[in-house]
């Protein structure tokens, strides 16, 4: 059955959050591009509307600044009570430092609710969605900063990341700090959104220090500027090394983990093969580990140690500080009780 959609028989119109990617025509979704052919209005940052600029003729376009994020969400709002479709566009993801969470707030602020949607098969078969009175929003995913620089530098996130913005125009410097430490400590790799503008240029140079009290300075970094944009320009270099380097409110910064090399200009984050399979290209576990199953220092290999060494006589705070954990996480390691951890046969098993 195809799905097609009916007008909607509503006398307000609709909000689409439409996230355009890192900004060329090649990395938007084809659901982006239809969202703002269809649209009525336009709405967003100046810079976002210049990369849509070919798909905006002959229809209202409202331009805002950087800082009025609040003003494009009103606005979207009141066009959609005029009945009208309005594609709020942000660069990236929407929901990804851009517009979803601004838009939602006032939408709730205003007391909005959404609209009841039903669908309807028609006698061909195909599918008609029905959207009850009221103002409907959908939110379309974009590629965000971090997923489009790590496509250009290599693969620096193959394993456990997070995104960390250095902006404190609306968060408190110490949320900020504690949480690039935090990150820095527990071994992720880190994107920095907002690392640096012509006012704030100092938070990029105090995240480095915070990281350097936990890696290596010769650890692989990579500076992305305007990426799949005319301009684009990327930098590799290390921990130690790059705040030398030209960094501003188009970059975006990617910290490597302990495990993360350069090779051949490719910035790579290893998955972890090498802690379970004996040399590359083989499927052949190392002594004590099975292809399928948690590695033997898994939660339940680590819990038997734990416990034995304990029984041993190592001290709760030894451990503690042997493994970097809180001290009462390792003290209820110890207590709880010991499950029984077989594996159905049946059940799906991992690498």
């Amino acid at each position: 059955m195809t799905a097609t959609t009916t007008p909607t028989p509503s006398r307000n119109g609709k909000i689409m959050l439409v996230g355009i990617g890192p900004g060329d025509a090649g990395t938007m979704t084809a659901r982006a591009r239809e969202a703002i052919q269809e649209a009525d209005t336009i709405i967003g940052y100046v810079t976002y509307i210049k990369l849509v600029a070919d798909l905006i003729g002959g229809k209202e376009v409202i331009r805002k600044s950087m800082t009025e994020e609040l003003d494009r969400a009103i606005e979207a709002l009141e066009r959609a009570r005029e009945g009208k479709k309005v594609a709020l566009v942000s660069s990236g993801d929407a929901g990804v430092y851009g517009m979803a969470g601004p838009t939602f707030e006032v939408l709730f602020q205003a007391g909005w609710t959404p609209p009841e949607v039903t669908e309807e098969e028609a006698e061909d078969g195909s599918i008609r969605r029905i959207v009850a009175d009221g103002i409907e929003v959908e939110i379309i995913p974009g590629a965000s900063a971090i997923n489009a620089c790590a496509a250009l530098v290599g693969a620096p996130l193959t394993h456990d990341f997070c995104a960390i913005s250095l902006s404190d125009l609306l968060t408190p410097w110490p949320t900020i700090a504690r949480r690039l430490d935090a990150a820095a400590a527990a071994d992720f790799v880190v994107a920095l959104y907002n690392p640096k503008s012509g006012r704030r240029t100092q938070q990029i140079v105090q995240a480095q220090r915070l990281f350097l009290r936990h890696r290596d300075p010769a650890t692989p970094v990579a500076i992305v500027k305007s990426g799949y944009r005319r301009r684009q320009d990327i930098v590799h270099t290390t921990l130690a090394d790059m705040t030398d380097c030209d960094i501003g409110m188009l970059s975006t910064v990617l910290i490597g983990n302990s495990n993360t090399f350069v090779r051949h200009g490719l910035m790579v984050t290893p998955r972890g093969y090498a802690n379970k399979y004996e040399v590359e290209g083989s499927k052949n576990t190392r002594e004590g580990e099975k292809a399928g199953r948690s590695l033997s220092t898994g939660l339940n290999g680590w819990q038997e140690t734990v416990r034995a060494a304990h029984a041993a006589g190592s001290t709760i705070e030894a451990l503690a500080a042997e493994y970097r954990l809180p001290a009462d996480y390792i003290r209820m390691t110890i207590d709880e009780p010991v499950l029984d951890t077989t594996i159905n046969a049946e059940e799906g098993v991992e690498a």
